[in-house]
């Protein structure tokens, strides 16, 4: 699946993904490639990516605010105070504060 994170200063995250687990309302929940469309607002938490099967996840070129996780470095993570999360046709996106 492809993911987009998006603040307003900037465009944080654009890559294909395995997985990705979000901080939503009603706690936390995790899509994997072919889920059904969703839309959810986020609270303030954890946004965990998965990027193990991807070959190219370099962590040179993260932005600062992405970290990879002290397990295992094909995880990512972003805090965030709230968003919105779109998903749709295997494309998510997550505007983000």
């Amino acid at each position: 699946m492809y993911l987009e994170i998006v603040t307003p200063e900037a465009i944080l995250f654009s890559s294909e993904i395995d997985s990705l687990s979000v901080p939503g309302i009603n706690g936390e929940f995790q899509m994997l490639n072919n889920h059904a469309p969703i839309v959810s607002n986020l609270k303030q938490g954890t946004v965990k990516i998965h990027v193990h099967n991807q070959q190219n996840s370099s962590t040179e070129e993260l932005n600062e605010k992405l970290v990879p996780s002290a397990n295992d470095n094909k995880i990512l993570t972003l805090a965030i105070n709230s968003g919105t999360l779109e998903l749709n046709e295997n494309k998510v996106i997550i505007l983000a504060d």
